[in-house]
């Protein structure tokens, strides 16, 4: 797939924000995705921060820059996007009164994700929308339980919009079913094959443990994490169109 974006000239600086991992391979995937931003928009600075784990911090990022469009790499509305990020920002603003940021919204949830998600089935030899297949759509799991429905939700567009045999949302922490647990029942319930798909920005801890598990658990295949796919770039320019348009976020007396 190649694509070069149109929109908003080079001007204002995009930062994005990923969790961080203390896996090297998180850092990296995040990089190439970003090249790939890169290469669709010559001209445009982009910078990377994390939240944990991993440096830049936003502010370290941020700093030298006048204005910038701050984008969460991140998959779903949750407590790092609803708080972590717009807490960081206010501090930021706080000091540089100057400083000019229009905060973006998260990558998900989005058609070309599932879009993603099907090019990584694809790979692992898994056609999408085999009527006699089962998906396991896995995401890393949130206390947010609106998090957690947008999930659920993505999943049910999924089978009725494909023609899975089923779609079945799982969780690698804090709520069920556990990834093990949904391809136990899927298997019992008589489904003949089984794919699990990780709706993950990276590798990395969660990534490794859903494959060991639900392969253990019988899983046929799965496929890898959404990474540097160019629908997910595709998507981190959408947003960044749509920040760089809004009013900037400044601080107050």
């Amino acid at each position: 797939m190649t694509w070069r974006a149109t929109g908003t000239a080079p001007g204002m600086p995009l930062v994005a924000v990923a969790h961080g991992s203390r896996d090297p391979r998180a850092a990296a995937t995040v990089e190439d995705l970003l090249d790939l931003v890169r290469d669709a928009r010559p001209g445009l600075l982009v910078r990377t921060a994390y939240l944990d784990h991993a440096s830049p911090t936003l502010p370290m990022a941020l700093s030298g820059l006048a204005e910038a469009a701050v984008l969460p790499l991140l998959l779903t509305e949750a407590y790092h996007s609803r708080v972590d990020i717009p807490g960081a920002l206010a501090e930021a603003t706080a000091r540089r009164p100057l400083l000019r940021v229009r905060a973006g919204a998260t990558l998900g949830p989005h058609p070309l994700l599932v879009t993603a998600l099907e090019r990584r089935l694809a790979e692992a030899g898994v056609r999408p929308g085999e009527p006699g297949t089962a998906v396991v759509l896995v995401s890393a799991g949130s206390s947010d339980r609106r998090a957690n429905a947008t999930i659920a939700g993505i999943a049910g567009d999924w089978a009725r919009l494909r023609g899975w045999r089923s779609v079945t949302a799982a969780y690698a922490s804090a709520a069920g079913p556990t990834p093990e647990e949904a391809v136990l029942r899927l298997r019992r319930s008589g489904a003949s094959r089984i794919v699990v798909a990780p709706y993950l920005l990276a590798p990395g801890h969660f990534a490794d443990k859903i494959r060991r598990e639900t392969l253990a658990a019988g899983a046929d295949a799965v496929a890898d994490v959404l990474g540097a796919a160019p629908e997910v770039a595709a998507v981190l320019l959408e947003r960044y169109e749509r920040a760089a348009h809004r009013h900037p976020m400044l601080a107050t007396a």
